[in-house]
């Protein structure tokens, strides 16, 4: 029982400041509940309202493609360097550390190989493995337009209800397909259906053209993927006019592990993205930071 005897009342009521209530930091996010909220907080730097997630996720339909032969010996080192990683559940039970405390994006999506059609998928995660595994988000892809479109839909809304229900939020990526036109208005299409159907934020493709249109149109955030190595300026110069063009930040897998200096080139792609640093200068950075490595 609790000892009244010494107990004072209460008496700094702050009387002359008034309640705050702030804005979550991420565009269309206001409405989410307090776990969905911290959940992207994981992802999302709060002080600049941008991440460099590290996407290892591709050996669900390539198997082990070059840089993520070892995960344990080339990806692990990377880590502290990342806002968030986006892998599967089998990598993040089997080769992530226990005590990485940043956010994990899981892939959530995957049946197909790249030896048959890709569009044909199925949710490949249950929510409460999700849970058990403390995610941070759960990421599924989405084929506007290709073969099995209204399938691929349907997996996203079926895991947005599930990650309601618990407070996870949903990452919608665009899939482009090999007949599929990579431009501004296919992008604004399939970026505004996932967030039209519940995605809490999207992965799509930068394009040169009209790529603040894209941005524009999403009501949720919207980070680009990194897609096939590129020269490091080049993927730097697009990860800079990505973000000066409203994306909040980069799920950037091959044109880091596959660099010649995977820890400089993160390194840089943060400065780019976190401290809006030029790409010449953030080049600079790399190569600075590769001589000393």
């Amino acid at each position: 029982m609790a000892d009244l005897d010494g107990n004072k009342e209460a008496s700094k009521y702050h009387l002359d400041t008034p309640a705050t209530s702030e804005a979550f930091m991420m565009k269309g996010s206001n409405a989410l509940d307090w776990g969905m909220k911290n959940r992207m907080s994981n992802i999302f730097n709060p002080e600049t309202g941008r991440t460099v997630m590290l996407a290892v996720d591709h050996g669900y339909f390539m198997g082990p493609t070059t840089g993520l032969e070892r995960i344990d010996v080339t990806i692990v080192p990377l880590l502290k360097y990342a806002d968030t990683l986006m892998c599967t559940r089998g990598i993040l039970r089997s080769t992530v550390p226990p005590t990485f405390t940043k956010g994990i994006v899981m892939r959530a999506s995957g049946g197909p190989s790249i030896l048959s059609e890709l569009s044909n998928e199925n949710i490949a995660v249950s929510m409460e493995d999700a849970i058990r595994m403390n995610v941070s988000a759960m990421a599924v892809q989405v084929y506007v337009g290709g073969k099995f479109e209204t399938q691929s839909i349907h997996n996203l809304t079926r895991l947005v209800d599930m990650g309601n229900r618990y407070g996870i939020p949903v990452l919608g990526v665009t899939a482009v397909g090999r007949d599929m036109a990579r431009d501004a208005k296919y992008m604004r299409l399939a970026s505004r259906i996932c967030a039209e159907l519940g995605a809490s934020y999207i992965k799509t493709y930068y394009v040169e053209k009209d790529f603040e249109t894209v941005t524009a149109s999403c009501p949720v955030p919207i980070v680009i993927a990194g897609g096939k190595k590129l020269p490091e300026l080049d993927a730097l110069t697009m990860a800079h006019n990505a973000i000066q063009q409203g994306a909040s930040g980069v799920d950037m897998g091959r044109n880091i592990f596959q660099s010649d200096a995977p820890a400089a080139m993160i390194q840089a792609v943060r400065a780019v993205v976190h401290q809006d640093m030029k790409p010449k200068d953030a080049l600079d950075l790399y190569e600075t930071l590769k001589n000393e490595g």
